[in-house]
């Protein structure tokens, strides 16, 4: 892709423009329709927005700036630019996220707003010196992604009936664990749409705020003042039904969490751990005790994301049964199997892939799963008593999808094999 002065969109500013708030009013940002910089920053922009891009990299190198897209998860590249351009433009994205442009030594962060084709929409910039210059990386915040219905995630039509018994439950704690980047914060997001707002009072502390709710949801952006704790106990005075957290980090924050589901709230929040039943074995490590976590746990959640098969080119194939053993599809399992793969096409800019869809795991917190949790049972007696309940791991929900053309096996593979190595 080619950013320079011969391809520039001189009418984006009509379609796109960067947004600055200045004491709490929004206004345009200035800058010049025909200036180079102004143009390169809104080809980039409206180009990253209309390839549902996640997050967009300027890699700086000794001779140009390097753009990269990541798109379902996969960085792509997407143009370079010359150093003497590079400089104007990571200055005027460098004001748009409020950064100091004379500062290039310290890393930054910032937001960017902005709006395109009458859309409002952010991104969360941070910017870091390097041998070569300035990293910029952004992350597109799309307000419209985060109205996704808990249906289109993904889940098996059990878990999901089982999840949503779960966030109606009146008081405890729901985890949602996984790496970064594995949908946490969109199946909380999802969760929390199908809560009634209205008659709950429903509080986030979050770092950061990733999507703004339309109504009667009271959201906090944790800062270095007020960290996740201490805005914790501040909502613990403002009468809350539904707490949402963010991000479990600190042995502080779990005593906070756990309390608070014990007394009354519902506590949703994630965790990092590789699994669901892990998850039990962290919140010990971070200083919490088995028979407080054995009545507080309503419902532990983890997953992955995998991406999907491109529903335009998808056609039967005939994968190599190394690839179909490596998540345990057996010869058993064909019967009446729909293996497909994306052979690329326009759609899916040739990559056969076309969007990403949830792999899950759920231990709902029984009374035979808390009695065992009370009992200090290791993971394999948790995980038996799983089983009798009818657990299945991601890597067996991965196989359901892989058999149903949904994704291929070496989607699932890459998700969870990687992170999770017997």
């Amino acid at each position: 892709m080619d950013l320079t002065a011969e391809s520039g969109n001189w009418g984006a500013a009509k379609k796109f423009r960067l947004i600055i708030r200045e004491q709490g009013q929004a206004r345009e940002m200035g800058g010049n329709e025909m200036s180079l910089a102004v143009g390169i920053v809104d080809n980039i922009m409206m180009n990253a927005l209309d390839t549902r891009t996640s997050d967009i990299h300027l890699q700086p190198e000794r001779d140009q700036l390097r753009i990269r897209f990541r798109q379902d998860g996969v960085l792509h590249e997407n143009g370079q630019l010359p150093p003497e351009q590079a400089t104007n433009v990571l200055a005027r994205l460098k004001l748009s996220a409020g950064m100091r442009i004379d500062e290039q030594r310290e890393p930054q962060d910032g937001r960017i707003d902005m709006e395109y084709n009458g859309r409002r929409l952010s991104a969360r910039a941070s910017c870091v010196p390097c041998l070569n210059g300035e990293k910029f990386v952004m992350r597109l915040l799309d307000p419209q992604a985060m109205k996704v219905d808990l249906e289109s995630l993904g889940m098996q039509p059990e878990t999901q009936s089982k999840w949503v018994q779960s966030i109606q439950v009146p008081y405890g704690l729901i985890l949602v664990t996984g790496p970064t980047g594995s949908g946490k914060t969109s199946t909380l997001y999802a969760s929390l749409n199908k809560l009634d707002s209205r008659t709950r009072n429903i509080v986030t502390v979050e770092d950061p705020i990733e999507y703004e709710f339309d109504t009667n949801i009271a959201q906090v952006q944790v800062t270095e003042k007020t960290p996740f704790p201490r805005v914790m106990k501040a909502f613990l005075r403002q009468d809350p039904d539904v707490m949402m957290v963010g991000e479990i980090r600190d042995p502080e924050s779990l005593k906070i969490a756990i309390q608070a589901g014990l007394t009354g709230h519902l506590v949703m929040s994630t965790l990092h751990t590789n699994n669901a039943l892990e998850a039990i074995g962290r919140m010990v490590d971070m200083g919490a005790e088995w028979y407080l976590i054995s009545g507080v746990t309503v419902a532990i959640m983890a997953q992955r994301l995998v991406r999907r098969n491109c529903p335009k080119c998808s056609e039967p194939f005939p994968y190599p049964r190394e690839e179909l053993e490596m998540i345990g599809i057996t010869a058993e399992h064909m019967a009446g199997a729909t293996l497909l793969k994306g052979k690329g096409c326009p759609e899916c800019r040739g990559s056969g892939f076309k969007g990403r869809q949830g792999i899950f795991e759920l231990v709902v917190g029984t009374r035979d799963i808390k009695q065992a949790i009370s009992n200090q049972a290791d993971y394999p007696e948790l995980l038996a008593i799983a089983r009798q309940q009818g657990f299945f791991t991601m890597i067996e929900d991965g196989r359901k999808k892989v058999l149903a053309g949904i994704t291929t096996p070496d989607e699932v593979a890459k998700a969870v094999l990687t992170q999770a190595v017997e």
